[in-house]
């Protein structure tokens, strides 16, 4: 009786097998790579990968000069003909085809990171697989996103245009917090390295007493305004002195901030842990770290609460992952950077569910009206600040190359 049920077992096994794709056969030969650069707030590079039947998998790449020319001038060669479930292997082959051109920390990586993603894709869509099962299972049926809020207009538009002082006072932030919590976001970022309308020398990495206070005070307006109805966090995207930021970080103690992002520059782990020591909020870094030889200086040494590696910048949906996993190892915790599109996104809600230690993903673009319009999808992708884990193929999302084409740059 055993013989019989081991017998039928084995041939059920093998006849699912067989539904697969063969390893030999065209539909698992890479046959291309192409690069296409939609104008957002950020220029997100968009990368397929496909195969000789015609399936395409979709990634993305942080955006970054040169990326179009790596991939296609320098990956494309290495990988065509290769087989795409071979996730991994071609992982490293990537890295050691640019050794010297940036594969540890870089362009090199980005570029990378945007193909891995398409990989993972491809190959759920072949083996008819979501990536977060080919990554060993899910945790969780949604992830929390949190919203990162500018007050006035657009970041980008205001770096370029020179908007008003008003748009950087704590009122317009309260608003802008009232505004992200209404659409249903319950974790809110801001962030606190802006104009105050006073003339200082920001290459000094110093702020006096009443630029601090300003700061605190954009803090105190928007924690009153929202009260318990979300969590906020502030970033400071690097441009402080030790001493200054130990002085910010102590002024903004008793609202209970969520984080504090970046208060130091990325490259000393040792100089951020030690403002931890000396400061009562949580810090969080890591959007300029790269894979996870890049954060365990970070991780070994406990410099931070939160890890946020970018997925499309610190080599993809795997290494991410791994870097997660290193950080439980500490009882570190993932709050994923990402400025992309619907594709970074997706990507990083697969990281997101299969990992336990994960908290929320960025989402930055709370002002680009058409961000899920690119999607060919009817429901909203993001909904009261969550996103459902795609059980569909691959990523289980798909372009909508028309938007696409509408909002691509003349050239990638």
């Amino acid at each position: 009786m055993y013989e019989n049920f081991a017998s039928t077992l084995a041939a059920t096994m093998w006849a699912d097998f067989d539904e697969t794709p063969s390893r030999d056969g065209p539909t698992t030969e890479i046959t291309d790579l192409e690069t296409t650069v939609v104008d957002g707030n950020f220029p997100w590079t968009l990368v397929t990968v496909e195969t000789g039947d015609g399936t395409v998998g979709i990634g993305e790449s942080y955006p970054s000069p040169g990326v179009h020319e790596i991939i296609t001038d320098y990956l494309r060669p290495v990988l065509i003909g290769e087989n795409p479930l071979d996730v991994e292997r071609l992982y490293y082959l990537m890295r050691e085809s640019l050794s010297g051109r940036g594969s540890q920390w870089g362009i090199g990586t980005i570029a990378i990171s945007g193909v891995e993603i398409a990989l993972w894709d491809l190959a759920g869509k072949l083996l008819g697989q979501p990536v977060y099962q080919l990554l060993g299972g899910k945790f969780r049926e949604e992830v929390r996103v949190y919203a990162d809020c500018h007050a006035g207009e657009a970041m980008v538009e205001s770096a370029e245009e020179g908007q008003d002082t008003g748009t950087y006072q704590p009122e317009a932030y309260a608003q802008a917090a009232r505004n992200a919590v209404e659409d249903g976001f319950d974790l809110v970022k801001f962030d606190l390295d802006v104009p105050s309308g006073r003339d200082i020398d920001t290459l000094s990495r110093h702020f006096d007493g009443p630029e601090i206070d300003h700061k605190r005070r954009i803090v105190e307006a928007v924690t009153e305004e929202i009260g318990d109805d979300a969590e906020v966090a502030v970033d400071l995207h690097w441009n402080f002195s030790p001493e200054t930021a130990g002085r910010l970080c102590r002024a903004i103690e008793p609202y209970g901030l969520a984080w504090v992002e970046d208060p130091l520059p990325p490259e000393n782990a040792d100089a951020m842990r030690e403002l931890r020591r000396r400061v009562d909020v949580p810090l969080l870094t890591g959007e300029n770290r790269y894979g996870r030889h890049g954060f365990r200086d970070l991780i070994e040494s406990q410099a931070v609460d939160f890890l946020a590696p970018d997925v499309p910048k610190a080599g993809g949906i795997a290494e991410t992952k791994k870097v997660a996993e290193a950080a439980e190892a500490y009882y570190g915790t993932l709050v994923p950077h990402n400025i992309g599109s619907p594709v970074a996104t997706a990507a990083t809600v697969h990281v997101g569910a299969t990992v336990p230690n994960f908290l929320a993903l960025e989402y930055h673009a709370r002002e680009v009206p058409w961000w899920e319009d690119l999607l060919a999808r009817e429901e909203p992708f993001i909904q009261d600040g969550r996103i459902d884990v795609p059980d569909s193929p691959g990523l289980g999302i798909e372009l909508d190359w028309d938007v696409v084409s509408v909002h691509q740059k003349d050239s990638a």
